[in-house]
């Protein structure tokens, strides 16, 4: 029998003290460093080579009476975690007390007569039933199992189990096919119901369920609790439903708790960033927002592989307050409010517990850009302060390297104009001498007209070079001003220098070309320059 069913009137006093005083129950379930690794083998021999850290490491406990959420994204080792402490698993490591038993280590035998105490109610509607028996036999199979008798027979046992969770005793002959997934799940409800237990660990009991049958079904639970005195540790997706039949929260990633608190402490103030992106996602439906933009944190990337999870924080590489310590430092589950236990060297609405490290880490750069504005002003002030004080001296570093860039490519791209620039000349000049010397050796008549040819063709090159220089300054004098004067410059200086015809290899205008930069010739005043001394040619003949 419950303690509920107590005539003393000084036990009925005692009730509503204990509700308003959660602390002070006693502790049913109690779990310590529980952890539970699947091994990867391969080869011939069957060696290990690694394992899968579906739990790695988590302390809670559980009271009675009250009934413990828990949520997380999908592969985060929930339903493992919930199989793992009613033993249907055995633990790599980490200890188990119900009511001050350690049944960690207990064998099949030994754990026999505590199934009565721990029930399960499975995520999986469709392979928690034998499709060869029927519902009767699924229903009585705990009686038949721990042999229990109830009143009125098993039967009639069964059928009442049926209608308390919204299914007709006339389905007590039926076969499991015969029902749809939301039947088949309130069948599983029924059945881990049938002995009273005093610990349930429901792995998504109402997710397969109409919402319809979901209110139903969650406020027959909540009813059961209190005729009953069960203790419900329940694993769901859907916070809303979570927050409803919840007294306290428990928040899981890749293997780790990372928050455990009130639910109403957790739902109005939480304090771990994860918590904080996952509370952002319930959807809130209130027609005065319709059309409004929600403010939601879309974390970047994928969860981990839990085979090789990150070093330190798990949650570093999608965190947006990730800095050094986070990535080197595994952060404790501590108590920093009343309650309320957090795993972050960085938490929200509380002061830093690594103030003295503010860089952030690029991932975290990345995944800040997403965020709004808005939900990271809730942050303490003295480390918005410290964190925009360590980002200025990061973000001045690259503005400077991307001036020194600029300059040394403006002074790379002169230096190559000037070089193209005297190219061009030298080899117009280099031709004017060949064509000079050719016809000397040939004709001495054509020696004496040699001097004329390669004074036309010097002319001609540098006036076609003085039109491109001049077009390309007042192409660019209107972006580039103070360019521009130097370019007006440069011309002048370059006319000054041509080269009389008998004076030809002087190298003072590549000197001055060299000293002073000019501009880059256009791809066709190339083209044009390289052209002009194959017109050229024939003159000289």
């Amino acid at each position: 029998m419950s303690e509920t069913k107590k005539t003393d009137p000084a036990a009925k006093a005692e009730v509503p003290e204990q509700a308003s005083a959660p602390d002070e129950r006693e502790v049913l379930l109690k779990v310590e460093n529980l952890t539970k690794h699947f091994p990867i083998k391969k080869g011939i021999l069957r060696r290990q080579v690694g394992a899968v850290k579906a739990v790695d490491g988590i302390d809670f406990e559980v009271r009675k009476g009250e009934t413990l959420g828990v949520v997380g994204e999908s592969g985060c080792g929930k339903s493992t975690m919930g199989r793992v402490i009613t033993r249907l698993q055995d633990p790599t490591g980490g200890k188990i007390t119900f009511e001050g038993r350690d049944i960690t280590r207990l064998s099949v035998g030994d754990m026999r007569p505590m199934r009565r105490d721990i029930q399960m109610i499975f995520q999986d509607p469709y392979g928690s039933l034998n499709p060869r028996h029927t519902i009767g036999s699924i229903v009585s199979a705990p009686f038949r199992l721990q042999g229990v008798e109830p009143e009125g027979g098993v039967k009639k046992e069964v059928q009442r189990l049926l209608e308390l969770v919204g299914l007709s005793p006339e389905h007590y002959n039926r076969y499991p096919h015969e029902f749809s997934g939301g039947q088949r799940q309130r069948i599983g409800i029924a059945r881990a119901l049938a002995l009273k237990p005093k610990l349930v660990v429901a792995d998504e009991p109402v997710s397969a369920l109409d919402v319809s049958i979901q209110a139903q079904v969650v406020n027959l639970m909540d009813d059961l609790q209190q005729e009953l005195g069960l203790t419900y540790v329940i694993i769901a997706h859907d916070l809303s439903v979570v927050r409803h039949v919840s007294d306290r929260i428990a928040v899981m990633y890749l293997g780790k708790m990372v928050e455990l608190a009130d639910r109403n402490a957790l739902y109005e103030a939480p304090m771990h960033p994860y918590t904080k992106a996952l509370m952002s996602a319930v959807p809130v439906p209130d027609t005065k927002r319709r059309g409004q933009k929600s403010e939601r944190i879309l974390l970047r990337g994928d969860v981990p592989s839990p085979i090789a999870p990150p070093s330190g924080c798990r949650f570093h590489t999608r965190c947006w307050k990730a800095t050094e310590i986070c990535r080197t430092t595994e952060p404790q589950l501590l108590e920093l409010k009343p309650g309320q236990r957090v795993a972050c060297h960085h938490p929200e609405n509380f002061a830093d517990q690594a103030p003295q490290d503010t860089v952030l880490l690029s991932a975290a750069k990345e995944a800040s850009e997403l965020v709004p504005d808005a939900l990271i002003s809730g942050r303490p002030e003295g480390a918005a302060e410290s964190e925009s004080e360590a980002e200025t001296p990061a973000a001045a570093e690259p503005a400077a390297e991307s001036e020194a860039k600029s300059d040394s490519g403006a002074k790379s791209e002169v230096e190559s104009e000037a070089k193209s620039e005297s190219e061009v000349e030298s080899e117009a000049k280099s031709e004017s001498e060949v064509e000079s010397e050719a016809p000397a050796e040939s004709k001495p008549e054509a020696a004496e007209d040699a001097p004329e040819a390669t004074s036309e063709a010097t002319s001609e090159a540098t006036s076609e070079a003085e039109d491109a220089t001049d077009s390309e300054v007042e192409a660019e004098a209107g972006s580039e001003p103070e360019a521009a004067s130097e370019e007006e410059s440069e011309p002048e200086a370059a006319t000054d220098s041509d080269p009389e015809p008998e004076a030809a290899p002087e190298p003072e205008p590549e000197s001055e070309s060299e000293s002073e930069p000019e501009p880059e010739p256009e791809p066709e005043s190339e083209a044009e320059a390289d052209e002009t001394p194959k017109a050229r040619k024939p003159k000289g003949k």
